[in-house]
């Protein structure tokens, strides 16, 4: 069989024919890659846009909040050491003023209802007033004027004529109470403890001591 060739234009012809379909696949090829590639990132863009918002949390001035992570602060909490040591000092403190109630009763005396405890309580202010006096010399004129008793009246000599009798255990006239009555004691003529000082208060300032007195004064 004879060989037939075609003419160049011919061949020409074909392979650039052929090579524009090789083209076109290819650039279709291309195309639809090209589509995928730019597809991709208009698809994030999309998940993107559509995706919830992650909020900061800002504080009441403005500020960004602590982290959700962040450790919350913890209050400081006293050491045993500590614990120990506020309470020594608290027992140190109960134990003191324990004992200042009990210095303070001490320092309040209680005397007896009696003609002893008064002449005690009287001679407890007369020290502190600075008024001379013993018990003995109290108490013998007391005796000698009263018998003890802290309501007798004298009703017979020249006082009780000017309407002024003596009375209590020292029998002291209101005149002489009122001039040395001494502060601290009942302002009361008959009161025991008031009338033992106010006399022995007399005494002092006219005989130098009740312990001077023998007799009428």
């Amino acid at each position: 069989m004879p060989s037939f060739t075609l003419p160049r234009a011919a061949r020409i012809t074909r392979i650039t024919r052929t090579h524009k379909i090789a083209v076109a696949v290819l650039a279709a090829a291309g195309a639809t890659s090209g589509l995928a590639l730019t597809s991709a990132p208009d698809a994030a863009q999309a998940a993107s846009e559509h995706a919830p918002a992650v909020v900061q949390p800002v504080g009441a001035k403005g500020q960004p909040a602590k982290a959700d992570n962040a450790k919350p602060s913890r209050a400081v909490t006293a050491s045993v050491a500590d614990r120990v040591k506020v309470s020594g000092v608290a027992k140190q403190h109960s134990a003191l003023q324990a004992a200042n109630r009990s210095a303070e009763r001490k320092a309040v005396k209680d005397y007896p209802n009696n003609l002893d405890g008064w002449i005690r309580q009287s001679l407890d202010i007369m020290k502190a007033k600075g008024i001379p006096g013993s018990y003995e010399g109290l108490h013998r004129n007391i005796m000698r004027e009263s018998s003890g008793n802290p309501n007798a009246v004298n009703g017979w000599d020249v006082n009780a004529a000017n309407g002024i009798p003596s009375k209590g255990l020292l029998q002291v006239i209101q005149p002489t109470f009122d001039q040395y009555h001494v502060a601290g004691t009942a302002n009361k003529l008959t009161d025991p403890v008031a009338n033992i000082t106010a006399a022995a208060n007399y005494a002092a300032d006219r005989y130098g001591s009740i312990d001077n007195v023998d007799s009428a004064y």
